[in-house]
């Protein structure tokens, strides 16, 4: 069977992550996606660069992108050049860029200008603060408008610590697929009504929503539980612990007197449940610091093999704390088709990548490869 999206047109004038990774989802899912790069191509291509790596062969960011992509070069700067973007746009269903507004505007490729010379045409506009504020044309990245600016970065250490170097292209990901949902949202709309609209999203927006129980807690309460350490975590049976031989695991117990008995079972020390402490979820939690060094104390005296083998003979819930080694190797995650083969460029050897993270039933998708830049020069 054909992807969902087959027969879908898209056209996508994005940088760096965000923009790329909302289309590389649509031609995951069978679009027929049009990469128009700049005559120095997006530099996404060349990030590693920035690291001082010269030999930039395999990119894999941009990879994951911008695989089954065909990509034309056009200098936008140029009004010929500008007149062979709209005759794209006239066949397309789909525009998605990441490129700023006030950019977009000076080309005539801003939301109003195109949606009343195409009206059918779903427009994806991505931006890092959102179209109307201050920072509407502030540079974001996701490390500055979802991580940074939303709270969320604060949040992940415990008071007055500053973050860590957060991981790379989370925030971009995540609002890639926002703006893939609300593509399709309006792609069905269309299919009813016969008109376009322009979709919407930002980093920021993406930010807030990912943070929404922190968030939410403080626009109704004015406060939120402070970050706490492993050792200082008032939900003892939602925490990490570390084996004899340095693996850890993640126990799962959400209903925590519910599976407090099968945790005690498992790890023999059925007397805990009378110890006054620790007799109920309120007690364990107001005596956290307690409970976890016991715990700690006694997961110590043995490996990791052992203790997950008593988690699963006694139902208690738990994940391992994966390496990113470990989860590549890991069974469930490739059994759950996390990895795919790639189709290589006729130079370049065989090699697996991250797959997008939604299947649908009858469809197998095969992942062209990744566009060389200027590669699928239309004949105008």
């Amino acid at each position: 069977m054909s992807g969902p999206l087959h027969g879908v047109k898209v056209i996508e004038m994005g940088v760096w992550v965000a923009g790329p990774a909302a289309t590389g989802l649509m031609a995951d899912w069978g679009a027929d996606v049009i990469k128009v790069e700049p005559p120095a191509g997006d530099p996404q291509r060349f990030v590693f660069g920035a690291l001082g790596v010269a030999d930039q062969k395999g990119v894999p960011p941009f990879e994951i992108d911008n695989r089954g992509k065909r990509s034309v070069v056009l200098d936008l700067r140029n009004e010929n050049e500008l007149q062979k973007m709209f005759a794209l746009l006239e066949e397309a269903d789909v525009f998605v860029s990441n490129v700023r507004p006030a950019g977009l505007a000076r080309m005539g490729l801003d939301p109003d200008s195109l949606t009343k010379r195409f009206p059918r045409l779903i427009y994806g506009q991505l931006t890092g603060y959102g179209t109307t504020g201050p920072d509407v044309d502030k540079a974001g990245y996701d490390i500055g408008a979802f991580w940074s600016r939303t709270g969320l970065a604060h949040t992940t250490v415990a008071p007055d610590e500053l973050p860590p170097a957060i991981r790379s292209g989370q925030g971009d990901h995540t609002t890639g697929l926002s703006m893939a949902a609300g593509v399709m949202a309006a792609l069905f709309d269309r299919e009813r009504t016969g008109k376009g609209r322009v979709v919407s999203t930002s980093l920021l927006r993406t930010g807030i929503y990912t943070l929404g129980w922190d968030v939410g807690v403080y626009l109704r309460f004015g406060k939120r539980q402070s970050t706490k350490s492993s050792r200082k975590n008032p939900a003892p049976q939602m925490n990490c612990y570390r084996c004899s031989d340095g693996r850890a695991f993640w126990l799962l117990g959400m209903e925590a007197d519910r599976h407090f008995p099968g945790l005690l079972k498992a790890i023999g020390r059925e007397e805990l449940a009378s110890v006054e402490n620790f007799k109920n979820a309120r007690a364990r939690s107001i005596n956290a610091g307690e409970f976890i060094a016991v715990l700690d104390e006694h997961f110590a005296t043995q490996d990791y093999a052992y203790w997950t083998t008593k988690f699963d003979e006694n139902d208690v819930w738990w994940a391992p704390l994966n390496s990113i080694a470990d989860a590549v190797a890991d069974p469930q995650v490739i059994a759950s088709g996390a990895f795919v083969d790639m189709t290589p460029q006729p130079d370049e050897a065989p090699y697996r990548a991250v797959n997008s993270p939604v299947d649908f039933s009858g469809f197998t998708p095969t992942y062209g490869p990744v566009p060389n830049l200027g590669e699928h020069e239309p004949k105008w």
